[in-house]
Parts: structure tokens; sequence; C-alpha cells
């Protein structure tokens, strides 16, 4: 959404919430002031997230309005969901406790009133696609005995095994790039996902290597906390790549897409998953703090 903020950026909810927090801002507050004017609240992707972050801004709202009897201080709340996408992580949880960290499972769910959306307004061109979606998430589309969906053969791209899937794949999703790759509005609204973040690096390295251009590589400073006689190397930690973070070496190269990895400037847009395409980044950038901050896709 244009001008939207991430919910945590927004309402200063906390990233160690349980139940029975409260957001971190005061009563005088931008925020408390901005909440007091609105008169209408827009919480997207709502079915991802912990149903204590949504309830910690309910307490917040209700202490700053005034209303201690009144859900979210009588403000109106519109909450986007579907709970047939992702749900919230729970690490290492069970079935039990991923259901009870959603909104449904909250105390604010049954002064709720639902609204069902009838029509796919992304495939509005396309009403087969978005009724074998529905038909996906219903859990109505034909399976195996294994309970696997197979694809219609018109949506796919079929492997040859002859080695340039990949460039097929490529070609496919980005046709003629080499005329367009330095057009944001042909580069962004398109995009490569994998599950796996080794078939990621191995795409992204690829895009690369077509786009015309210098290639500038930026390497991470990695080091160890509490390890006063270093015994992690640095070389060692270069070969880690935890979940969230940039490989050790980053290359990129002017006008080739990008997704933040981390919130960098949420005032002016610039938060985790933002995609855009700079002119002149990286070389006219001036990086102050770790240079792995993006990624590229």
């Amino acid at each position: 959404m244009l001008g939207g903020r991430t919910a945590h950026s927004r309402f200063k909810i906390p990233l160690s919430i349980e139940d029975g927090t409260s957001c971190t801002f005061t009563k005088q507050s931008g925020t408390a002031k901005l909440l007091r004017m609105a008169s209408l609240i827009l919480w997207d992707e709502a079915s991802m997230t912990k149903r204590q972050a949504v309830e910690a801004l309910e307490n917040s709202i209700r202490d700053i309005m005034g209303r201690r009897h009144q859900p979210f201080g009588g403000n109106t709340v519109v909450f986007g969901v579907d709970f047939r996408q992702v749900l919230p992580v729970v690490r290492k949880g069970s079935r039990s406790q991923i259901i009870d960290a959603t909104l449904r499972s909250s105390y604010l769910w049954k002064g709720m009133r639902e609204l069902r959306l009838v029509t796919n307004m992304r495939a509005h061109n396309d009403p087969w696609f978005a009724d074998y979606l529905l038909r996906v998430g219903n859990h109505t589309e034909e399976t195996d005995e294994e309970g696997n969906i197979r694809l219609p053969q018109d949506i796919c791209v079929p492997p040859t095994g002859d080695g340039v899937d990949l460039e097929k794949l490529i070609d496919h999703v980005f046709p003629a790039l080499d005329h367009n790759m330095f057009d944001p509005n042909y580069m962004t609204p398109r995009a490569i996902l994998s599950t796996k973040n080794d078939n990621v690096d191995k795409i992204n390295t690829r895009m690369i290597e077509r786009f015309q251009g210098e290639e500038n590589i930026y390497h991470s400073f990695d080091s160890a906390e509490d390890d006063p006689h270093g015994y992690y190397a640095p070389e060692f930690l270069n070969n880690l790549t935890p979940n969230g973070l940039p490989p050790h070496a980053l290359k990129q190269k002017i006008n080739c897409p990008i997704i933040l990895l981390r919130n960098i400037d949420p005032a002016n847009g610039l938060c985790n998953g933002h995609k855009a395409c700079g002119p002149g980044f990286p070389d006219e950038r001036h990086r102050r703090r770790n240079p792995a901050r993006t990624t590229c896709w």
C-alpha cells in the first residue's frame, strides 16, 4: 500500500511479545497523536501476525483514547486476512501452538465483524486462474495418492534436463530482458520465487551475470560477540549465511533490482521486503553500516 508502514514500525510493537503486552509509544508521542486523529486503521496480512501483536495495539489504543471498555478505544480497524495463506511463525511449535498464535484465537475475534471478498481483483482478467487458486486453497483440487497437486501444463515451464532450464525460466519471467533491464516499470513487478535459499542464490547469480555493466562486490565484516580470544575465525563466519541475511560477498550492478532485508528508512518506504531499481546504485550510495543490507532477486 502506497505510504504504508509495517505494523511493528508504525505502532512500536515490541519484537519480543507476550500476552498482556502493550506498544512502546507514550501518550505524548507522535504515534499516539496520529492514532487519536485516525478515522480508520488498515492492517493487511493480519493472518500472518501473532495475535499478541494485535492485542498489544488494542491495549495501547484503549489507553490513549481513554475508552477502556471499548475495543480499540472505539476506533474502526480493518484487518485483511486469509487464513489459507501463511500463518504466524512459531519456532518448533506444534499445530495447536500455531493455531493459538493466530488472530482467530484472540479474545478480540468474537467482537469482529467478518466481511468476505468474492472477487479476485488481481486476476480479474483470468477467471480460470482465480478459480484454480480457490480450489487449491479450499482443498477441492484433485490430488494424487500422496496429496500432491499436479499443476496444469499451460502455467508451467516444463524442465528438459539439458542444462538450460534456468535460462528458459528467466526468459519466461523476464522476456526481452536485454532490452528492458534498465526499465524499473518492467523489472520491479516481476520476481522468481523459490522454496530453498540455495536455488535463490543460483538464480540471483545468473541474473546478475546477464545484466550489463561493471559488477561491484560488497563484503560483510563478520565478527562474533563475546569472543575475546578470537576462537571464531572471520573466514569461518564468512561462510555462514543465516536466515534473513545476505551472503558474505554481495554482488551488484547498476540498475539491478534489489529487495531490502531490513527496515532502513520506514518513513520513506524503505522497509523489509521493499523492491526497487535504483539508478546509480551502488556506485553513488554511501554505506555507513554493514554493507550487507540488500539482496538481488
